[in-house]
């Protein structure tokens, strides 16, 4: 077998995501980017377990992703879509939420699921990113938003 690079096998690991994106456990949401095109889209991944905190009290005996959560996992997929577009440079860097629109969520994210998170670039301009994302379970949609972030350095807030 071959040694393909990143960009080759289309697969990002949690490794590098951790280079690329600030964020970490518990708050990292986004496993593994299966594939992408800088300036496009990503498809990332989040296996949901059980142990993950939000399920001790979100529901107790019915275990349920937060929506908030969710549109954190397209968030933090956009970014990592957002550092391949710009470059090392881009790695991390802070996002900032600055809209969530047209949020819907259709079913529920439970333990055991395997949500891939697709994020699609509407719109960049400078620093500030739009994008429309979707959490599939299967061929399912289980959630959706339209959402917009400001991309700064941590040295700027």
């Amino acid at each position: 077998m071959t040694n393909k690079t990143e960009k080759e096998a289309g697969v990002i690991d949690v490794h590098r995501i951790m280079e690329m994106i600030p964020h970490r456990y518990p708050f990292l949401l986004v496993d593994r980017i299966l594939d992408y095109k800088p300036g496009e889209y990503a498809l990332g991944l989040k296996n949901v377990t059980f142990n993950e905190p939000h399920f001790q009290g979100h529901f107790p005996g019915h275990a349920v992703m937060p929506g908030v959560l969710i549109v954190e996992a397209m968030a933090q997929t956009s970014a990592c879509l957002v550092v391949k577009t710009l470059g090392k440079e881009a790695e991390g860097k802070l996002v900032y939420f600055m809209t969530v629109d047209d949020a819907r969520f259709r079913r529920p994210v439970t333990p055991g699921d395997r949500l891939e998170i697709h994020v699609k670039t509407i719109q960049h301009r400078r620093n500030v990113w739009k994008f429309r994302g979707r959490a599939m379970v299967g061929d399912q949609i289980h959630a959706e938003a339209t959402f917009s972030a400001m991309i700064m350095d941590s040295a700027d807030v």
